[in-house]
């Protein structure tokens, strides 16, 4: 094969061309990547912390409150800042004890996962005035404490639209865990949601108990969930920890439906057992809070999370977007939670007086 030589010129000039490419390829190829890895907040490192998350008794494994802490709260950080964040699972162990361990090792800030831990973070917080500490779902004073609360009546009141739009039978229930003015405002905002689009609803109400252990009792609350069932009642609102297990298994078994709580557990079961789920968004407080301490921009006081603050929702998905929940449902239900953000609707908060402005159909288990 005749191949014509390139004269010194031509071939200078090829490899100068050339070695401009592989330049220009490695540096806007590497600008491009580091483009990627900052959208997705990859390795961002603003300071130095050492959070620790302490679970409610329940622990990891809840599909719900919990869980949503350690999906959308631990395991979130600790991608975006490659910062580790130490995860405790305190069972039967005194709260106190839990909470001081973790500022003796310390720690900061330490986030304590429900009400329980309120007693233990407003005395050891002030035995580590240097360190920050973190409640979620009660309010705690003190200069080193931020608490975080949520409107749950304004997510609960979505489901509840949606249950009053859902139901077949225009009867829908709420089985609360613990008998609180926290669970309560589940219940009534789920309550004005329902008669918000059914005024004639029915509407069946109760909870487990007076103590934590209402929360742990899923045999009592699938015996309720039956009987509301066989009278009548075919969608029912579960806001009770671990006893919602009975809930939906009992909504299973009968053919019947549930709404779930805190996190998403529409993909759970078969069918069309869990229509949607309440978000409660226990990961999104965790995590924001641990973000604004490794920026330097933690602050003590109480924050109050809704619609509007990204606190609530509801759940839609691939599991139940048009299948359990209709488009011209989602069209309302989209319609009220604006009406809400906008301010045109305030959702009653139980908690103000522990009145509610609708008939919930409360009885005693």
């Amino acid at each position: 094969m005749n191949m014509k030589k390139r004269d010194p010129i031509t071939k200078w000039v090829f490899s100068s061309v050339l070695a401009l490419c592989l330049v220009c390829a490695a540096v806007f190829g590497g600008l491009y990547v580091k483009s990627l890895l900052s959208k997705q907040n990859v390795g961002k490192v603003a300071g130095t912390i050492h959070p620790a998350v302490l679970y409610d008794g329940a622990g990891k494994g809840d599909y719900a409150f919990n869980d949503s802490a350690y999906e959308d709260g631990v395991k979130k950080f600790e991608y975006n800042y490659r910062t580790k964040v130490t995860e405790v699972e305190p069972g039967t162990r005194n709260l106190t004890e839990v909470v001081r361990e973790q500022a003796r090792a310390n720690h900061s800030p330490i986030i304590g996962l429900g009400f329980s831990y309120s007693n233990a973070i407003a005395t050891v917080s002030k035995e580590y005035p240097n360190l920050q500490f973190v409640i979620i779902d009660s309010v705690v004073k003190g200069p080193n404490v931020q608490s975080i609360i949520f409107k749950e009546q304004e997510g609960s009141y979505l489901v509840g639209a949606l249950a009053a739009l859902a139901s077949k039978t225009h009867s829908v229930g709420f089985v609360g865990g613990m008998d609180i003015p926290l669970i309560h405002k589940f219940g009534c905002g789920f309550a004005q949601g329902a008669k918000a689009v059914d005024p004639n609803i029915r509407l069946t109400s109760t909870t487990l108990g007076t103590t934590t252990e209402a929360f742990a009792n899923p045999k009592k609350a699938q015996k309720i969930a039956t009987q509301m069932f066989t009278n009548g009642v075919d969608i029912i609102f579960a806001a009770a920890g671990g006893s919602g297990e009975g809930v939906y298994q009992a909504a299973f078994e009968t053919g019947n439906r549930a709404i779930a709580v805190d996190a998403s557990q529409n993909w759970r079961f078969t069918g069309e057992t869990i229509i949607s789920s309440m978000l409660k968004e226990v990961g999104f407080a965790a995590y924001q809070s641990m973000e604004e301490a490794i920026n330097g921009k933690w602050t003590a006081g109480t924050k109050v999370l809704g619609l509007k603050e990204g606190g609530v929702s509801w759940s839609l998905d691939m599991f139940n977007r048009n299948k359990s929940v209709k488009s011209e449902w989602i069209d309302k239900i989209d319609e009220l939670k604006e009406e809400v953000i906008d301010g045109d609707v305030k959702v009653y908060d139980y908690s103000n007086d522990q009145t509610c402005p609708v008939d919930t159909g409360m009885f005693a288990s």
